[in-house]
């Protein structure tokens, strides 16, 4: 019997101190580690925390497209 794939979406929020650039690619390489089917990205929202005027934390929300098998 053959099985058809789907499209899994993950919601969540990566973080960096670094950049949001690394706050998507943290929370990829988070989705990755139990997931090695992940073929896409998309960026919904990008926040920071502020303290004393400067950026000391970014967020990324984001939805991680994984494929897998619907049986």
């Amino acid at each position: 019997m053959d099985s058809d794939k789907v499209a899994h979406i993950h919601e969540i929020v990566g973080k960096s101190k670094k950049s949001w650039e690394y706050a998507v690619k943290n929370a990829i390489e988070h989705v990755y580690k139990k997931h090695k089917d992940v073929r896409g990205v998309d960026v919904v929202k990008m926040t920071a925390k502020v303290e004393n005027g400067k950026i000391i934390e970014y967020k990324a929300d984001v939805k991680i497209v994984i494929i897998g098998w619907l049986l």
